[in-house]
């Protein structure tokens, strides 16, 4: 029987191919890249801390403040945060 984090580790990679594949396609979809690629990177800080992966969490809780940053400057820039 697997795991809880095999499966979330999984669920957090298909997150990340997706979050590339919508960069790929463009800027029209940065922000739907930005907020898959949230959610993968959140989703990794997990498994990284149930692990006990001193690299994965350096690595990720890095990434989601960046993607965090990201995410929150283009809700700002859209005006639907003031």
């Amino acid at each position: 029987m697997k795991t809880l984090d095999w499966y979330v580790k999984w669920v957090a990679t298909m997150f990340v191919l997706i979050s590339v594949m919508f960069r790929l396609a463009g800027v029209d979809y940065h922000f739907f890249d930005m907020i898959c690629g949230l959610v993968g990177t959140v989703l990794w800080l997990w498994v990284a801390i149930l692990w006990q992966d001193r690299a994965l969490i350096i690595l990720n809780v890095i990434m989601t403040i960046l993607l965090g940053t990201g995410v929150i400057k283009i809700i700002v820039e859209a005006g639907v945060i003031v």
